[in-house]
């Protein structure tokens, strides 16, 4: 008798804004020294690795568009952020970011893409790539394309007070006709809310 192996479904993921979410807001990380994980990251990261719920990065880096810094500085930075979730326990499941702009110096990244937040490129490219279900899914960031995104792709959202959050939050917000489903503190206090609501389903 032959047996038809059935895929499991897409898996609810959460997918994480790098800049001001994970670690400290300081424009753009043009050397590693200025990578610092925010307190208690880390250890929410973990949480979720230990709830077997997918961590994923969704980073616009556009300043390597604007010539700010190259590639391998990049590389360098995401794996200092690898080694330091790893003290703790901790880890990513995918890194993707947007290396895009329309008006980049380098012409390689010279365009108007699907990936830039708060366009769900990087969520549906990690979604086909990790098997993992967007309309199940939470996205966190610290700024209103964050917010955007996760509407974008169905995701529920998490706006954190880290980073720019506390001052979008404020005078972005106010404005915008879409609005997080939740506001937390800082990221350990949205994986929190994500834990509870995943809970609830």
């Amino acid at each position: 008798m032959h047996e038809t192996k059935h895929n499991p479904a897409p898996q609810p993921a959460v997918f994480i804004d790098r800049d001001g979410t994970i670690n400290e807001q300081m424009g753009y990380i043009n050397h590693t020294c200025r990578f610092q994980v925010l307190p208690g990251a880390a250890e929410a990261i973990k949480r979720l690795n230990d709830a077997s719920i997918p961590v994923v990065v969704v980073s616009n880096q556009s300043g390597l568009a604007r010539g700010y810094f190259p590639e391998e500085l990049l590389d360098a930075v995401h794996k200092k952020m690898t080694s330091l979730l790893a003290e703790k326990g901790a880890h990513v499941d995918g890194i993707y970011y947007c290396p895009h702009h329309p008006e980049a110096i380098e012409e390689r990244f010279r365009a108007i893409c699907t990936c830039r937040k708060p366009k769900p490129g990087l969520v549906y490219q990690a979604a086909e790539e990790l098997h993992l279900d967007p309309e199940r899914s939470y996205v966190v960031g610290d700024r209103w394309s964050d917010i955007k995104t996760a509407a974008n792709c169905g995701a529920r959202s998490v706006l954190v007070r880290t980073g720019y959050g506390r001052g979008d939050e404020l005078y972005i917000g106010p404005q915008q006709e879409i609005q997080p489903d939740h506001v937390a503190e800082d990221l350990a206090d949205a994986v929190d809310w994500i834990l509870r609501s995943m809970q609830k389903v």
